[in-house]
């Protein structure tokens, strides 16, 4: 694959991922300002349900993918010595995958109890 084609896969994806992440946002608000879940256990329903449960996970990683894309493009294009920039790309790399492995923990446990 040319470094043209990866360019346009990345630039594909930050663009589909911002999609999604406006349009749940755009749901989640809506949700928030016309019928808020009351307390606690409200939440927890309403975060059981399948259908959220699975959108708010596609959420999360498009988030991640959304953020890995921008701050990777970033780093490749800002950082120029080949050691640093492969340290902070792990350093992001592994922040960005506990960020996802939290949210995936709390959307299971959410659904066990």
């Amino acid at each position: 694959m040319s470094r043209k084609a990866s360019g346009l896969k990345a630039w594909v994806l930050q663009r589909a991922t911002a999609i999604y992440i406006g349009l749940f946002s755009i749901v989640l608000l809506a949700v928030l300002l016309f019928d808020p879940p009351r307390d606690y256990a409200q939440w927890r329903d309403w975060f059981a349900d399948p259908l959220i449960g699975i959108a708010t996970l596609v959420y999360v990683v498009a988030i991640l993918l959304h953020a890995w894309v921008g701050i990777r493009d970033i780093l490749i294009d800002y950082v120029k010595p080949l050691g640093l920039r492969v340290t902070l790309l792990a350093l992001v790399a592994l922040g960005l995958l506990a960020c996802g492995l939290w949210a995936s923990q709390s959307l299971i446990l959410v659904r066990l109890v």
